[in-house]
């Protein structure tokens, strides 16, 4: 029997990289616990620049996640955990201030104003709180459905 027939259904070992020139990206840089805490604080920070620009926080967040995502999972995690609540928080503040402004006109609005400013500040604190968190090491998650971002993977790990 042949090689080849003995192997039928299982999987082969291969090389991931497969093109017809050699593999030239450079090796992965591991970075260090420190840096992997602070990385992931800053991406939880980065909601602050929602306060001066209207929309650079998940911006910032998301290229943390870009720069990041194959060199710590720890802080690929978190950035993405942390843009996609900052963008859901946008959605709701998109939407409901103008709901708020137009309900103003018929009066019913002015009671919706004290709810959107704790609906505009929690998240800040919320914040601080999960930079807080991923800078002590431990993981954070952002409570909600949307909130179960993660990476699947076969490797087990205290920060998921």
């Amino acid at each position: 029997m042949s090689d080849e027939s003995s192997n039928y259904g299982l999987q082969r070992e291969y090389d991931p990289y497969r093109g017809p020139f050699p593999d030239l990206r450079p090796p992965r840089a591991e970075i260090s616990s420190s840096n992997e805490r602070t990385w992931a604080a800053l991406a939880h920070l980065s909601i602050f620049l929602n306060l001066f620009t209207g929309f650079l926080g998940p911006v910032a967040s998301g290229l943390i996640w870009l720069v990041h995502r194959d060199r710590s999972r720890v802080v690929a995690l978190h950035a993405l955990r942390s843009t996609v609540y900052q963008v859901a928080w946008l959605a709701v503040m998109a939407i409901g201030w103008p709901i708020t402004f137009a309900l103003m006109q018929i009066l019913i609005g002015f009671l919706l104003v004290p709810v959107m400013l704790v609906l505009s500040v929690a998240p800040f604190v919320y914040a601080l709180r999960a930079a807080h968190e991923a800078y002590t090491g431990r993981s954070f998650h952002y409570r909600g459905r949307w909130s179960s971002c993660s990476y699947r993977s076969g490797r087990s790990s205290q920060y998921v």
